[in-house]
């Protein structure tokens, strides 16, 4: 039976995460976005690449967020990209997923909605910023409109490991013990509220 139902909007929080940090910085964003009425929270994870062609990996995950599809993509209200750092930049499992979205940005499919990026490194000089920035040249490519963190987000002022006004981000450590802080875990959810207020916003 075909379902005639309107689905809710929501925020497409789409992921990589190798220990973890970056998945718990996604879950935060997702408990600011259930801040605001009339939009939902939806966790992707996109899975490793590896040099092997062959498809090796289960179709869903063992545990975790979902993989995302184009779909969760296309149709998302807004939305949230979070990886890990590699040298400065994205890893290589989004960067994979975005490079397979050609087609979404020949149409315009994803032009006017809001999105931004969050991130986990180990070193606290370890490529933050650049890792946000760079991760935003591809939402740019697509149209999207911009989202990061104002200074009204006291803790942004008053963190002693990650945040930033790019992006929430997350200092884990060379050993990947640091838990995430307080003070990155309000900076999480005031992103993810104003992304899904934003998202909300522009929809109309």
């Amino acid at each position: 039976m075909p379902d005639n139902q309107p689905h809710q909007p929501y925020v497409l929080i789409l992921f990589y995460s190798r220990t973890g940090h970056t998945a718990t910085l996604a879950r935060q964003i997702a408990r600011g976005v259930a801040r605001v009425e009339g939009i939902e929270a939806r966790l992707r994870a996109v899975p490793a690449v590896s040099p092997d062609t062959e498809a090796s990996l289960p179709a869903v995950p063992d545990e975790g967020a979902p993989w995302a599809t184009r779909e969760d993509l296309a149709n998302c209200a807004g939305l949230a990209i979070g990886s890990p750092t590699r040298f400065g930049n994205m890893a290589a499992p989004l960067k994979y997923f975005l490079d397979g979205t050609g087609d979404l940005w020949v149409s315009g499919a994803l032009a006017g909605r809001p999105a931004g990026a969050f991130t986990s490194t180990g070193s606290l000089h370890g490529g933050q910023e650049s890792t946000l920035i760079t991760m935003m040249i591809p939402l740019l490519h697509h149209g999207m409109v911009l989202c990061g963190v104002p200074y009204t987000e006291k803790a942004l002022s008053a963190t002693t490991a990650g945040g930033t006004p790019y992006g929430p981000s997350h200092w884990a450590g060379t050993d990947t013990a640091n838990a995430v802080s307080d003070h990155e875990k309000a900076i999480c959810q005031t992103f993810g509220e104003r992304l899904a207020r934003l998202a909300l916003k522009l929809s109309d």
